[in-house]
């Protein structure tokens, strides 16, 4: 059979260009060798956040007695935290497959080739689509000469399986996912050490944040190496030495690898097809196109940011271009991002960095959460960063502390709609909130500051 678009994957990107498809009247079929929700639904953003969830109960509980309330810590249930975390992906899951189910997408289950233009072979059948979207998502990466093991020497998805809390953990890479899980494991009582090549834990953000973290996770006693490359790692008897190229050594129970993920291109017959691909990531134009006429990719596949929101939007941008409603690219620095750790981390927009490389003058207002009542009851520091052209828009919100995530999606109106720190000072913000921490540093990007020190 014959349909208007065969996907071939159905994480994030996958079935959110199906639905958006079959919204628009066109026959799909989906194909997915695994489990529909890919990477973020079962091995990523679900589960993991639902162990943050689990670890900031835990600090709480230790806490409890700062908020007046007398409570024990008696450990982590290592099965409960499990039973909690798949009975949410679990839940998410079953409505994904009612959703497809309900919009007349055929789901087809097994690992796809791509075996001609517009052909996908799954075992002996051959699915045809006027259109193909590769969508086969990325798997965790590791070093040269490191062997992941499963047992001693670890990778994320390993931890969403974990047994037991270990007693310590290295964490190799100072990322967003070797945060979050460096986070979850201090929660849970291990010790716990990260080691990062670059200068500051999560690199990519503005350099005012990473302080802010590491400040943070000094405070809860984890411990990081940073600007130092990782050398060697053997196991033993009871763990891992890890060994650093400045000659230090280190050891743990579990060395956890969290050095990014890859795309997962090859084997697939995307290149012998004709597609372009360069360091494992599919090429494609504004709109997702790849070098094959009616063959497009999206989501983790292609080197954009590896985050499921983006997926969503790319696969939705995908269904709507093929279907003639020519929609506008996608602006990847008006894509939130967030580090769910404690504290957490969260930013749209470009840094300061990024403002200076491109020749783009700018004045800046930071607003410390100290001065923020709701954080004050929530417990937490960090900071409120805008950064604006001079004389217009925002072109960037940097922002640390617990729960602080949800002020994001603020920002990225604030950036996306290209808003000028004088109209958003002009908005009133509830009082007490932490989304008062954005008004704030807005007023003072206005020139007219309230709850601000200078």
């Amino acid at each position: 059979m014959a349909y208007d678009i065969v996907v071939l994957g159905g994480g994030s990107g996958g079935y959110a260009c199906a639905l958006r498809a079959a919204e628009l009247g066109k026959s799909v079929a989906l194909i997915e060798k695994d489990k529909i929700g890919g990477t973020c639904l079962h091995r990523g953003c679900i589960p993991t956040k639902a162990l943050l969830h689990s670890a900031e109960v835990a600090d709480e509980t230790r806490e409890s007695a700062s908020f007046g309330v007398k409570a024990s810590f008696d450990g982590i249930d290592v099965q409960g935290v499990h039973a909690f975390k798949d009975k949410i992906v679990n839940r998410a899951w079953k409505g994904v497959q009612g959703l497809l189910k309900g919009a007349g997408v055929t789901i087809v289950e097994g690992e796809g080739r791509l075996v001609g233009p517009g052909r996908v072979q799954v075992g002996s059948e051959v699915y045809e689509g006027r259109n193909v979207v590769l969508a086969t998502g990325s798997a965790p990466k590791t070093l040269p000469g490191l062997e992941i093991d499963g047992e001693r020497i670890i990778t994320s998805e390993h931890t969403l399986k974990m047994d037991r809390v270990p007693s310590s953990v290295i964490v190799l890479g100072g990322g967003v996912i070797g945060v979050e899980l460096a986070s979850v494991y201090r929660s849970f009582g291990a010790e716990v050490t990260i080691v990062e090549a670059l200068p500051h834990l999560l690199p990519t953000e503005e350099e005012s944040s990473s302080k802010l973290l590491e400040r943070a996770f000094r405070r809860r006693g984890i411990k990081y190496e940073l600007g130092v490359f990782f050398d060697g790692a053997k196991t033993t008897e009871t763990g891992v030495v890890v060994t650093l190229a400045n000659g230090k050594t280190l050891d743990a129970e579990i060395l956890l690898v969290a050095v990014g993920r890859g795309a997962v291109s090859s084997g697939m017959g995307f290149e012998e097809q004709g597609i372009a691909i360069e360091r494992g990531a599919v090429v494609v134009d504004e709109h997702c196109q790849t070098s094959v006429p009616g063959v497009y990719a999206i989501g983790d596949l292609i080197p954009t940011l590896q985050l499921a929101h983006a997926g969503f939007a790319e696969g939705i941008m995908v269904a709507e271009h093929i279907a003639g409603l020519n929609p506008p690219p996608i602006d990847y620095a008006g894509v939130p991002r967030i580090t769910y750790s404690d504290p957490e981390v969260a930013s749209v927009g470009i840094t300061s960095a990024q403002a200076a490389e491109r020749g783009i003058e700018i004045v800046e207002q930071v607003y410390d959460l100290a001065g923020n009542p709701k954080s004050q009851i929530l417990g937490t520091s960090g900071a409120v960063k805008v950064i604006a052209q001079k004389d217009g828009p925002v072109v960037g919100v940097h922002m640390v502390g617990r729960r602080i995530g949800e002020l994001v999606t603020e920002g990225q109106l604030i950036y996306n709609w290209e808003a000028l720190p004088a109209e958003v000072a002009q908005l009133i913000h509830a009082h007490p909130t932490q989304s008062e921490a954005v008004g704030e540093a807005m007023l003072a990007l206005a020139g007219k500051p309230l709850h601000v020190h200078n």
